[in-house]
């Protein structure tokens, strides 16, 4: 076989090694492509929106792999989805091909409280915008700053600047609703629990300075103001007033001290 080789002309052998060189390109070429897959393709599937567990599955089940790229929180959307993927829906990309995902958190992430005392209370909301929290409940106390915040709380507990709290909490001010002129009779507290005797106090613009209760009281809130001062009436039975922003203090008692008939409220 050899010796008829060398027997033909130069230019033949030449041509004989080439076309086996390309037969042998061509096998190996179609044996990687059977390896490989080459030629296999897929049309990508939409999971945007999906809950990323069932996203997963699903897009494995067609012959992708997953990657989850990135996790972020967006407010308007449900907490778990897929957001974006990669490459887009209705691509189509060779089998085996790497989904990536960007989905939503599945917990809310922690912002830090802002400082907010002092602002006024327009930049007060600003504020808690941008710092991805939002307003809770207002009460409006007397004080000089008419318009400024001048504390902060949340769950009832005053909170501090720098302090971590979920995403979208919202938090409770206290706003200065300034000193008013305009003088009101004292209220008759007289007989009411504390804590009713506090809130009558809210609503009407005046502060609480001293709690004096009886030995033996427990639970102050739960206990009957039985003293007040300033009280509602003079010693000559004149009425008395009092301004905005002023305090007044209570004498509380577990029991009922004080009595009442329908038309007169009993001093002490």
């Amino acid at each position: 076989m050899f010796k008829s080789l060398t027997n033909k002309p130069f230019w033949v052998n030449l041509l004989v090694a080439a076309s086996l060189t390309l037969l042998i390109l061509f096998l190996v070429l179609k044996m990687l492509g059977s390896i490989t897959k080459h030629g296999d393709y897929l049309t990508v599937p939409s999971v945007t929106g999906k809950q990323t567990a069932e996203a997963i599955k699903f897009l494995e089940e067609k012959g992708f792999e997953v990657q989850i790229q990135d996790s972020v929180y967006v407010d308007t959307a449900k907490m778990g989805i897929v957001l974006k993927q990669l490459p887009d829906p209705n691509s189509t990309v060779k089998i085996n091909r790497i989904i990536f995902l960007t989905v939503n958190r599945v917990t809310l992430p922690l912002v830090d409280m802002p400082s907010l005392q002092g602002k006024t209370l327009s930049y007060a909301l600003d504020i808690l915008k941008r710092s991805h929290l939002a307003l809770g409940d207002t009460t409006f106390k007397p004080d000089f700053m008419r318009g400024s915040v001048l504390s902060q709380s949340y769950r009832g507990n005053t909170i501090t600047s720098g302090t971590k709290l979920p995403w979208g909490s919202r938090v409770d001010l206290v706003i200065g609703g300034g000193l008013a002129d305009q003088k009101m009779m004292v209220p008759d507290l007289l007989g009411m629990t504390l804590s009713d005797a506090k809130m009558t106090l809210e609503q009407l613009g005046l502060g609480l300075a001293a709690i004096i209760p009886d030995p033996g009281t427990k639970d102050t809130l739960g206990a009957f103001v039985f003293k007040q001062s300033p009280p509602r009436f003079s010693e000559d039975n004149q009425p008395i007033y009092i301004q905005s922003g002023q305090l007044m203090d209570l004498w509380v008692s577990p029991i009922m001290k004080v009595v009442k008939d329908s038309a007169v409220l009993i001093n002490q």
